[in-house]
């Protein structure tokens, strides 16, 4: 009873989504939805690239003439978020 979606229950379901949300905000929460996917997929893409890293490289902490890394949200986005790393304070003197 419960288990098929037919044609008219989906058309029935999308009926009620527009008339709760309105058709003006529907865009706008597809879009949002979208950005979310993309910060979701950058931010994996970028964990799993750090993991490759670590594995390879040296237990040496990074030099810190070095600029402060920052990750970008979106490919689209033009705003950068700088990335905050905890550092060891008990082997520094």
């Amino acid at each position: 009873m419960f288990g098929r979606l037919g044609a008219p229950e989906i058309i029935l379901i999308l009926v009620v989504v527009v008339l709760l949300f309105g058709a003006k905000k529907l865009p706008d929460m597809a879009r949002s939805l979208g950005k979310s996917a993309r910060i979701l997929k950058s931010e994996a893409k970028a964990m799993r690239s750090e993991g490759q890293d670590n594995a390879s490289a040296p237990a040496d902490p990074p030099a810190s003439s070095e600029a402060p890394r920052t990750i970008k949200a979106a490919p689209g986005d033009v705003t950068a978020r700088p990335v905050s790393e905890t550092s060891d304070r008990t082997t520094q003197h």
